[in-house]
């Protein structure tokens, strides 16, 4: 996993709100994929830090989460 602003690289994320986001927006996590990372942003701070994931990264923190 690594923490880390993604900018001027030229490709355009197609952002999903997650379905387990606070239907009042107070903690909205967005996520959007391209081949082999899965990028992970808060929707309220869309230009700030966001997470990049490797496929084994995100089965990790997936199933982290759940547990969790």
């Amino acid at each position: 996993m690594s923490l880390k602003r993604l900018a001027g690289d030229g490709i355009e994320l197609e952002w999903f709100k997650s379905s387990h986001s606070n239907p009042d927006g107070a903690a909205c996590v967005e996520v959007a994929s391209t081949p082999g990372i899965v990028h992970v942003r808060d929707s309220k701070h869309t230009q700030g830090s966001r997470l990049a994931f490797d496929p084994q990264g995100w089965a990790a923190f997936i199933s982290y989460a759940v547990d969790h």
